[in-house]
C-alpha cells in the first residue's frame, strides 16, 4: 500500500513513477469498487514500461502559475517544478525529474512558494525547512539535497506543512502525534532531529503525515488488513519518544 487520498471525479491525478516519469489520469477513469475488491493493475491504465511502478500520486484541480510540484526521493533529494510544466498531458508520459539509478520518488506535494516542508527518514529523523531554499527547476533537473541520511536509511515521508500535528508510524504498528512546534526549522541538507525513536520494539519509521483533530486515519498492513482510527484517540507526545500501539 503506497498512497491513500480523497479526490473528485473531474480532478486529474498526476502519477509519478519510480523512473521519474509522470502520467495523467482522470479520477473518473479509475475503476470504482468496494473495500475488498482488488482493483485494476496500473499497467492496464497507464503505458508503463517493464519494471516501472507508480510511487507517488498527486490530485490536481487546475494548473496555474502560482503553484509548484514539490518532490522528494528516497535518497534525500528534493525538487520544485512549476505546476504549469505538467499542464500538457501526453499519452506516453513525460520526464518529471532525473533520478539516480538507486533512487526512487517517494512523495509529491502541491506548494505555493511560501510553504514549509518536513522530510522524515526511515531512521526516525526529520528536517524542517522553507521551500524558498529550493529554487524552481525544469522537469529534467535532478534537484538538490533535502536531508542527509544515515547508512541504510531512506526518506519515507514528505509533508507540506499546514494545520495540525505530525503523525509518525513505525513498521511494527506503533506511532504517535507530535505538536508541529516540536520540529525546529533548520536549513535543508542537514541530518535533522529525532521524530520517532526507532528501537527494537518499533523498527523503522514507515510513514509520516500531518493530521488535525476530528480527522480519522486508516492504517493498512502489508497483508491488506485495515484499521480506521480517530485522530483524537492517538496520544500526543514529544518528538524523542517511542509512541503507542496503533495497529496489531
Amino acid at each position: 500500500m503506497e498512497k491513500l487520498f480523497v479526490a473528485h471525479t473531474h480532478d486529474t491525478v498526476l502519477c509519478f513513477s519510480n523512473r521519474g516519469k509522470v502520467y495523467w489520469l482522470k479520477v473518473y477513469e479509475l475503476p470504482q469498487a468496494g473495500r475488498g475488491a482488488r482493483g485494476k493493475p496500473m499497467v492496464n491504465l497507464l503505458p508503463l514500461e517493464e519494471g516501472e511502478k507508480i510511487s507517488a500520486v498527486l490530485p490536481v484541480k487546475q494548473y496555474d502559475e502560482q503553484h509548484f510540484v514539490f518532490m522528494a526521493t528516497s535518497q534525500g533529494t528534493v525538487k520544485k517544478t512549476p505546476l504549469t510544466a505538467f499542464s500538457r498531458p501526453r499519452t506516453t508520459g513525460i520526464i518529471a525529474l532525473d533520478l539516480a539509478e538507486n533512487d526512487r520518488l517517494v512523495g509529491v506535494g502541491l506548494t505555493d512558494g511560501t510553504k514549509e516542508i518536513i522530510l522524515v527518514s526511515s531512521g526516525g529523523k526529520s528536517i524542517r525547512f522553507n521551500e524558498s531554499e529550493v529554487r524552481p527547476m525544469g522537469r529534467e533537473a535532478a534537484g538538490v539535497r533535502g536531508i542527509k541520511l544515515g547508512d541504510g536509511h531512506e526518506v519515507v515521508g514528505l509533508i507540506v506543512i499546514g494545520e495540525g500535528n505530525i503523525l509518525t508510524a513505525s513498521e511494527t504498528g506503533y506511532g504517535k502525534l507530535t505538536p508541529l512546534d516540536d520540529f525546529p526549522q533548520h536549513g535543508r541538507g542537514g541530518q535533522g532531529v529525532i521524530a520517532l525513536q526507532t528501537t527494537d520494539r518499533n523498527g523503522a519509521t514507515v510513514a509520516a503525515l500531518q493530521v488535525t483533530a476530528g480527522q480519522e486515519v486508516m492504517l493498512i498492513s502489508s497483508t491488506g488488513t485495515l484499521v480506521r482510527t480517530p485522530v483524537n484517540d492517538i496520544s500526543v507526545v514529544g518528538r524523542n519518544t517511542q509512541g503507542v500501539r496503533l495497529i496489531r
